[in-house]
């Protein structure tokens, strides 16, 4: 057998092997048996048919197709052990595989061509000396202030108003009703769908409900009905009520005030683990100082990735983008099942398309940043201690302590292992790079620039209406989805779940 290599683009190898009259002539052999011994024919016996009957029975060209495909996936495969090639994903034959049936004569040589994905030849410029920019996330002090305030705000009790007006801070049961202000000529302002509502409870404060609507209350008495005029704002979900001008009939039926609980050590056991409120707040604020640390190690990370993936040259395997983005996707899929989604119904052939197509710029990108990481640590020998490695796991383990949690600490030894080497890659990258701290909101990316983001999203969605209905809705929960994972951290900045608990570290020490 004859094999003849050949590089090809997006990291193939095409192989043109050419099969020797013996290996033609037995695999032919082979499968005429094949098909003897298996072959139920009236009139004879399993494994008795003569040849020629075969031949009737089945045809040649049915036959021959058998012999080659068997020809084709036995030679590749010892190519491959020969010419010591490592392989990603399936062969793809190149040459016709009817004209291959029509040429085959047993005892003739036989000539295809195939070709098969290899891992890629990463080329990277020069990496050192890295000059980027990234953002400083300072700590606020006054977060803390603001965190245990909402905490006192959760805990309030609602008290009856009587001899004042509503003022902001209320908690205000009211009816109302909405009508579009404008209507078209000789036409009365219609109803808005849905803008109706009997006993709705809603806090008198700036920036809740639809804008003007809280404000439009102040200053009413228990009884009395207002108009309010409000303007919905342009990125409502509603697109029929976005940007619109509306008229709302307010009535304010009760109004209640929120009493506080007073900020003392019982408040602090109350809402917390902690014995006082002291205790409390030296915990809030240790989490802070280290989630604005984190965000700040994040941003240089991600700054050192971006310019990095800038000097590195690599044609990428298709099988590898596909694996990337299949694993991308099943993540989004187990997000949603995870919230009790029926995922079968939702992802139909149209969804898991669009999904696909928008998660592969991103998938290109983490597997180049992955590339080029592995080429440094290679050349810089960089490596994991094991015993760093079983330090962070125990550390993880001991968060989890008492949960029920099937945990596969094969596959979390491999994850920490993982980033930790990615954390000494970068720290080295830094050490050898410049990285400039400049403040928090200076890199945001231009309004102008978002708003082509946003056009491109509005092309994607009408693409999806066109193909399915359902599209359009999945498509907005996955977008959802994904911008609740990004603002995540500052979700739980400005309104936490819950109070912090007190864990022990190693030394039985109180952390947070």
């Amino acid at each position: 057998m004859k094999v003849t290599q050949e590089k090809l683009p997006a990291s193939q190898i095409g192989l043109e092997i050419e099969i020797t009259p013996e290996m033609s002539s037995k695999a032919y052999e082979k499968a005429l048996q094949e098909f003897t011994r298996n072959a139920s024919i009236p009139g004879f016996r399993k494994g008795k048919v003569p040849r020629q009957v075969l031949l009737q029975r089945f045809g040649s060209s049915r036959i021959k197709a058998t012999v080659v495909e068997d020809l084709i996936q036995d030679s590749l495969k010892k190519a491959v052990e020969t010419e010591k090639i490592q392989t990603m994903g399936q062969f793809s034959l190149q040459s016709s595989f009817d004209e291959l049936v029509e040429q085959f004569e047993p005892g003739s040589p036989l000539t295809f061509a195939a070709a098969i994905d290899v891992p890629p030849e990463v080329k990277l410029g020069e990496y050192t000396g890295l000059t980027v920019k990234a953002e400083e996330v300072k700590y606020d002090s006054g977060k803390v202030d603001e965190v245990l305030e909402n905490y006192r705000k959760r805990a309030a009790t609602l008290v009856p108003v009587e001899g004042r007006v509503a003022e902001q801070g209320d908690m205000a049961i009211v009816d109302f009703s909405g009508r579009f202000a404008e209507s078209p000529e000789g036409e009365e302002p219609g109803e808005i769908p849905g803008g109706s509502a009997e006993d709705f409870q809603v806090e008198l404060s700036e920036g809740k409900f639809i804008p003007g609507f809280v404000e439009g209350t102040f200053g009413m008495n228990p009884g009395e009905t207002k108009e309010v005029e409000v303007t919905f704002p342009e990125a409502y979900p509603q697109q029929e009520l976005a940007g619109k001008p509306a008229v709302f009939t307010i009535t304010l039926k009760e109004l209640k005030a929120q009493e506080l609980p007073d900020l003392d050590d019982d408040f602090a056991r109350e809402v917390s683990d902690f014995e006082t409120v002291a205790e409390l707040r030296e915990s809030l604020e240790t989490r802070y100082q280290k989630e604005a640390e984190q965000k700040t190690k994040d941003n240089k990370q991600e700054a050192l990735l971006t310019e990095l993936v800038k000097h590195i040259e690599v044609e990428l395997p298709e099988t590898l983008v596909k694996q990337e983005i299949d694993d991308s996707v099943t993540q989004t899929a187990m997000q949603f099942s995870q919230q009790g989604m029926d995922v079968k119904k939702m992802f139909t052939p149209e969804i898991v398309a669009m999904l696909r197509q928008q998660a592969r710029p991103e998938s290109i990108t983490r597997i180049q940043r992955t590339l080029a990481l592995g080429e440094i640590a290679k050349q810089q020998s960089l490596e994991v201690e094991a015993r760093d490695v079983e330090a962070k796991m125990n550390e993880i383990l001991a968060e989890y302590a008492g949960q029920d949690r099937d945990i596969d600490t094969e596959r979390l030894r491999e994850v920490v292992s993982e980033d930790l080497l990615k954390d000494k890659i970068l720290s080295w990258l830094e050490e050898n790079g410049s990285v400039e701290l400049v403040p928090e909101g200076s890199l945001t990316p231009a309004e102008e620039e978002v708003e082509v983001d946003a056009e491109e999203l509005e092309e994607t969605a009408a693409e999806a209406e066109a193909a399915s209905d359902a599209a359009i809705d999945v498509a907005a929960e996955v977008v959802e989805e994904i911008a609740d994972d990004v603002m995540a951290d500052d979700a739980i900045d400005e309104a936490p779940a819950e109070a912090p608990k007190k864990t022990k570290g190693k030394a039985g020490k109180q952390t947070s």
